[in-house]
């Protein structure tokens, strides 16, 4: 949808209500000049986003395969060969910009505006075109895009109250840093057990972000701060987390659940007391460990959708996931003791996914555009998937777990195995490097450079 119809929408919905002082309103969508930002701030925006235009200034040429980790001009790549030609400086986006800045003051000047607040909701400036040539587009009525709420002038029409975020009261602020103190001091270990709400959003994460700072990337040994918490936690919960925390909760967790993790651990299972199954319902939200980097994560239940969407590096067990798990992830290994929604796997270009299929179903709901099902053959293989499940089963307790632990011969034989084409492509291509007594280094080059004349062999069939 074009982004005027939303925004429009959102403020005179605001101004409407009496809310649009105290909210930012944001919009983006292929701005590109000074003409689209004055548009969008007439039409009821402050913040505008840009996103195409600056990369394109640093030398995208939009062959549109970020998510293959080939991009020809070394922009959207952790590959050092492709990196070598990326030719963009950061002044260039400067230069962008500040043209885009001039071009809005000359409008402004044009316009009268002394200050972009003073465009904000000034649809009464904005004239359609009255001659649209096209037969198509001849007869719209655009006075909707353009109205303007009648309401009284004591009524703000941009943001003019700073929210107050209340940091201070957080539960990070208020009990966790001073319980870890020992550990972020000395190095010690601590473990505490503390009720939740949720209320208490991103649970952990200043916590996270103090092990950071005083430890680096590497953070502390594991399970040096260990947390449990009783209770529903609320957005984010442990996001960001970084190695030498673990946060366990008892109960259930909003959306974004491990968010970023970055190396920490997180386990989730329902309270004992509980009456539902875990494994027929959820108990995280939607978009668990999206964009993760490390770590690992045990779940007792079913996560909402978008499970591990961009993971790069997690280790996660969970009993179920809403639709879209798994998308666009590029590392890690995820285990799913149950079934899945729709659309799995779509745009995964690494790490590799392990479904347990009991009824035959899961195919159906897979989208193979990038993926391969295969079943599990190598022992080494099979090693790995058990000891993520006993981990599950000794952190949740899990019945599913303690069940496929039990028949393991019967159960090994229901997963599927989901790895991308050109990731496992790359394996067998390290594999052939290093059985010719090449190094892991130059292994990896050689595979590497096998690849990418495969790719480019498919792509010019």
């Amino acid at each position: 949808m074009p982004w005027e119809l939303g925004l429009a929408e959102t403020h005179q919905t605001l101004v409407l209500n009496n809310l649009r002082s105290r909210i930012a309103v944001e919009t983006d969508g292929k701005l590109m000049t000074g003409r689209d930002v004055a548009i969008a701030a007439m039409l009821g925006a402050e913040e505008f986003g840009f996103a195409t235009t600056p990369l394109i200034a640093l030398g995208c040429v939009m062959m549109r395969v970020c998510h293959l980790d080939t991009c020809p001009v070394g922009v959207a790549t952790q590959n050092p060969e492709l990196r070598a030609k990326f030719t963009g400086d950061p002044q260039h986006v400067v230069h962008f910009m500040r043209f885009v800045a001039q071009d809005l003051r000359e409008l402004m000047a044009e316009l009268g505006f002394r200050k972009v607040e003073e465009m904000i909701g000034r649809t009464d400036v904005l004239e359609p075109k009255q001659a649209i040539a096209h037969w198509k587009a001849r007869g719209i009525d655009l006075s909707p895009l353009l109205h303007r709420p009648d309401v009284t002038d004591d009524v703000g029409r941009f943001c003019q109250i700073v929210q107050d975020h209340r940091l201070d009261r957080s539960l990070d602020v208020k009990e966790l840093l001073a319980i870890a103190e020992p550990a972020l001091e000395r190095g010690e270990h601590v473990h505490a057990i503390l009720p939740i709400r949720n209320v208490n959003r991103v649970a952990g994460t200043i916590l996270g972000s103090e092990v950071t700072r005083r430890y680096g990337a590497e953070g502390l040994p594991h399970d040096t701060i260990r947390i449990h918490f009783n209770g529903s936690a609320g957005q984010s919960f442990g996001a960001f987390v970084p190695k030498g925390i673990t946060l366990s909760l008892e109960g259930d967790a909003n959306d974004y659940f491990g968010k970023g993790l970055s190396g920490g651990k997180l386990v989730v299972f329902p309270p004992v007391q509980a009456t539902f199954v875990p494994e027929d319902n959820i108990i995280i939200g939607n978009v668990a460990f999206y964009g993760a980097t490390d770590g690992e994560a045990y779940v007792r239940g079913v996560a909402g959708e978008r499970f591990c969407v961009r993971n790069s590096g997690v280790r996660a067990v969970v009993e179920g996931v809403g639709d879209h798990g798994c998308e666009y992830m590029t590392g890690g290994r995820v285990v799913v003791l149950g079934r899945t929604g729709r659309n799995f796997a779509a745009g995964m270009s690494g790490g590799i996914a392990y479904v347990l299929d009991e009824d035959g179903s899961f195919p159906a709901r897979v989208n193979r555009e990038m993926v391969l099902l295969e079943q599990l053959e190598e022992a080494y293989e099979m090693n790995e998937l058990k000891t993520m499940i006993q981990h599950h089963a000794t952190y949740t307790d899990s019945e599913v777990a303690h069940r496929v632990l039990g028949h393991w011969d019967e159960y090994v034989w229901k997963f599927v195995k989901v790895i991308p084409k050109d990731y496992k492509r790359m394996f067998e291509a390290i594999e052939r490097a290093k059985r010719s007594g090449l190094g892991q280094q130059q292994a990896f080059m050689v595979a590497f450079e096998e690849n990418m004349r495969d790719v480019a062999r498919v792509g010019g069939n």
